[in-house]
């Protein structure tokens, strides 16, 4: 976490108004969620040019223009979401481990994009977590949540894709739209403040259509397939 260290004391003199401004987004409901939005991309932004973390985005023509779609990207490490919010225009919401809730910037974050956090261990929470975002999908609202359940600690290697990630998305038939991240494990997890490139690129959507009558675990499969391929041409052999 060193270079969550050296973004706070980069922005030493507009953090205190930040951290404010967070918490106020994130207790009342005075602003819309695009008004949100748009603030954390400002914040991030600055985290990023503070923390010397360039990100290159490909694909954003991808982005369905009509809002009640699902991201699926592989899962690196805390670092991963920013990524979206530096890049991705739209606003959405996020489905995270509970543990994500302790940690510091993150959890503000995860409260300003009124994301659920769900207990892998209690699988009748899960269920609520799973149904919510269903219904709020099917209501035009936009959603990320990592099919692999945890981080992968094998740098871009990816973890298998849990089929029952896929239930919500698939429940609202909407579009999928597989996500791959590239050395987005670097900024947070290495311990070094070095400048550090991390990749995203946003996939072709996967339409209902081309899902329909298909299984979970088929669905999570040509998701994984697909981020996997584009990690393999995308990173040096």
């Amino acid at each position: 976490m060193y270079r969550i260290a050296m973004m706070i004391i980069r922005l030493i003199y507009i953090a205190p108004y930040y951290f404010i401004k967070l918490w106020l987004l994130g207790k009342f409901n005075w602003f819309t969620e695009e008004q949100r939005y748009q603030f954390l991309k400002k914040v991030t932004k600055a985290a990023n040019k503070a923390g010397k973390v360039h990100i290159i985005a490909f694909g954003l023509k991808n982005i369905p223009k009509e809002n009640g779609f699902v991201f699926f990207p592989n899962h690196q490490g805390f670092y991963d979401v920013l990524t979206f919010l530096d890049t991705c225009p739209n606003a959405f919401s996020v489905v995270m481990k509970k543990e994500a809730g302790n940690i510091i910037l993150l959890k503000q974050v995860i409260r300003l994009l009124k994301g659920q956090l769900i207990d892998r261990r209690d699988v009748k929470q899960s269920m609520k977590v799973i149904k919510k975002m269903t219904e709020e999908v099917k209501q035009g609202r936009n959603y990320l949540i990592f099919a692999e359940g945890t981080r992968s600690k094998r740098k871009n290697q990816l973890l298998d894709f849990k089929g029952g990630s896929f239930k919500s998305a698939m429940n609202a038939k909407c579009p999928i739209v597989p996500v791959a991240l590239i050395d987005t494990y670097k900024p947070f997890d290495e311990k070094s403040i070095k400048k550090v490139t991390v990749q995203i690129h946003y996939l072709e959507p996967i339409l209902y259509e081309e899902y329909k009558g298909m299984k979970t675990t088929q669905v999570a499969a040509i998701v994984k397939s697909r981020i996997e391929d584009t990690i393999q041409r995308y990173t040096p052999s």
